[in-house]
Parts: structure tokens; sequence; C-alpha cells
């Protein structure tokens, strides 16, 4: 029995925090790591560092802001798609997909929107409005599909620590969240949800007014699963200790363990 372990994880800023991504590889050793706010060019991007750690890459970078990247682990991730179709306008590095073990992992960045209401909070429901399209078209495919990445939605109150201070915020607008439900509607399962029941989970812990110590968190960082993988969940979780860590990221790196079966690498 082979179990494939996916994790997401908002890095913000992998220059300035390679060490602690190399330090939670080495520690956790998921398959595959989608990663985002690279916040770095794609020439910037550490593929040496990430390959002598045992990680194949693709990355889709951006000078400052956003980028995406996946990894995984002992083998080349296989590029299937680089930014989300639907607005050949759009320069922002948000999306990147490939093959991985017989599995289409999806790695997003989904646009903050702050503040709202105004042209930020437009191209976030703009942008959502196209992941949703594609995800039905992934759906179609009959590929086996996860959808990880940081969403930028708080699906319900459950998922805050109190909501609200963050009334206002385009995480929790309900624009935002009709589109996660219609997106779920699709046909995908919302791991973290589906394992942990009514349980309250964070992914996501703002800098200010001591949220980390107090716990008051958010969770923003999904894995969505198609309806194939959806009965192989086995594990999920959030590595909490990573955010404890000095000069984290505002992330914690989440994931999920999935039972594959017997599988065998070409």
């Amino acid at each position: 029995m082979s179990r494939l372990r996916i994790a997401t994880f908002n890095i913000n800023g992998i220059r300035s925090r390679l060490p602690a991504l190399l330090e939670w590889l080495e520690r956790e050793k998921p398959d595959v790591a989608c990663l985002q706010e690279l916040k770095s060019p794609d020439s910037g991007f550490p593929v040496d560092a990430l390959r002598e750690a045992g990680y194949g890459a693709i990355w889709h970078g951006q000078s400052a802001w956003n980028g995406v990247a996946i990894l995984a682990k002992g083998i080349e991730p296989v590029e299937s798609r680089r930014g989300l179709p639907g607005d050949p306008s759009d320069t922002q590095s948000r999306y990147i997909e490939a093959a991985i073990d017989g599995v289409i992992v999806a790695c997003l960045y989904l646009p903050n929107g702050n503040p709202q209401p105004g042209p930020k909070f437009d191209y976030k429901l703009a942008w959502f409005d196209r992941l949703m399209k594609h995800a039905a078209a992934l759906l179609k495919s009959g590929h086996p599909v996860v959808l990880a990445g940081d969403f930028n939605v708080v699906p319900t109150d459950e998922d805050i620590y109190n909501p609200k201070s963050w009334l206002k915020d385009a995480l929790l607008q309900p624009e935002s969240r009709e589109r996660y439900r219609t997106l779920l509607a699709q046909g995908w399962t919302d791991a973290l949800r589906e394992h942990f029941g009514d349980a309250r989970i964070y992914t996501f812990w703002d800098y200010f007014r001591r949220h980390w110590e107090t716990n008051s968190g958010l969770r923003i960082d999904h894995l969505l699963l198609s309806s194939d993988l959806a009965p192989r969940l086995r594990e999920a979780g959030v590595d909490r200790w990573v955010r404890g860590e000095p000069h984290a990221s505002d992330h914690a790196p989440t994931w999920i363990e999935l039972d594959m079966g017997k599988r065998t690498r070409a």
C-alpha cells in the first residue's frame, strides 16, 4: 500500500525563507509540495538547492509579487499548464499545473481582493470564475485531480477564530464564499473539512495583534479532491510548528495523505 502526501504552503518569499523551506522538506518529506507567493522572478528560483534536497520543481515566478511552484520528491513534475486560462491579458503568476504519479496537481494563489469593493475585488471574483470554469474541465477530463493552494477564502464562520473584525475583508465576503461553495458543488471534496469534521483548524495567522500566540487563525489554504480521489483520503493536517519558527511565513504548510494502492513510478 502506497501513500501520497501532497502539501500546500504559502512561503511568503522563497528566497528569504529558503532555510525554513528546506528544514520543513527534510523533516516532513512531502511527496508533492505546492508553493505560493514566491515573490521571486524565474531566474531567482532556488532550483539547485531544492534539487540537492531531493526535489524536482517547476515554477512560475514574478518579481516581488505572486509566484507559484510545484515540487516533487525524487522526480521532475511534468508541467501541463502555466497560467489560468480565460484571460490572455492577465500577467499575474498565480497558477501552475503538473502531472505527478498519475495525479494532476494544480497549484493556485487566488487573489486576495482587498480593499473591497474596488478593482482588486473585481479581479478576485473574475479570477475565481475562470478557476471554476477550468476546474470543471479538469473534472470532465476523467483524471484524478488535486486543487491545492492559498484560496484567500474563509469558507464559513467556523473557519476563523472570530469573524467580527474581518467582516469587511475580501476573504469573508458573500461573493467569495458563494464561489467557493459553487466550486465544491462541481464535485470537489474539501479534504481538511472532510477529515476534521466540525473541528476548528487554521492554516494562517497574521502578524498582527499576537494572532499566532493566541491561536487566532483562519483557514484559507485548501486542498480539493476530485471524486475519484476523495475516497482515498487517509490523513490530513497542518504543520503548525513551521509557523512557530523565527522569521516564519504567516501560513503553515497544510497537507493530505492519499492511499494510492500499489504505485510504480516510470
